[in-house]
């Protein structure tokens, strides 16, 4: 399981970067590259989760609803990280092909406090994982 460990680490150290890309996009006003950044953070942060379970999927639906079957609907974490989820891959879809779409700074610095307390949450988890 060390190579299993050794992967989880590696996606949560992406999520990590992820988020800090997201911030430095916010100072750059490019609102739209902040919110995709943010979703990649908690995209990275489930991935670190399965990978110690050796899963991975392909699609970010399946991924989406692999977490939520095994970790929220079980009360591994609570549910308000499925609310995150949603709003996050929503806001970076609209983001990446509305071309219209428009996300206030406000909206971002949401965003990313979101990111950060999913991200905190499966920091806590990973670290109590065997």
């Amino acid at each position: 399981m060390p190579h299993h460990r050794d992967l989880s680490n590696h996606r949560f150290e992406q999520a990590e970067i992820c988020l800090k890309s997201a911030k430095t996009l916010l100072a750059a006003d490019d609102y739209k590259g902040s919110a995709n950044r943010s979703y990649y953070a908690v995209f990275h942060s489930m991935r670190s989760v399965l990978a110690l379970e050796n899963r991975d999927f392909k699609s970010h639906t399946a991924l989406i609803s692999h977490f939520r079957n095994m970790y929220i609907k079980t009360k591994i974490f609570d549910e308000k990280l499925s609310d995150i989820v949603t709003v996050l891959f929503r806001v970076r879809n609209q983001s990446d092909y509305d071309y219209f779409y428009v996300i206030s700074k406000e909206d971002v610095i949401n965003q990313i406090e979101l990111t950060e307390f999913f991200i905190n949450e499966v920091c806590k988890f990973l670290r109590t994982a065997d």
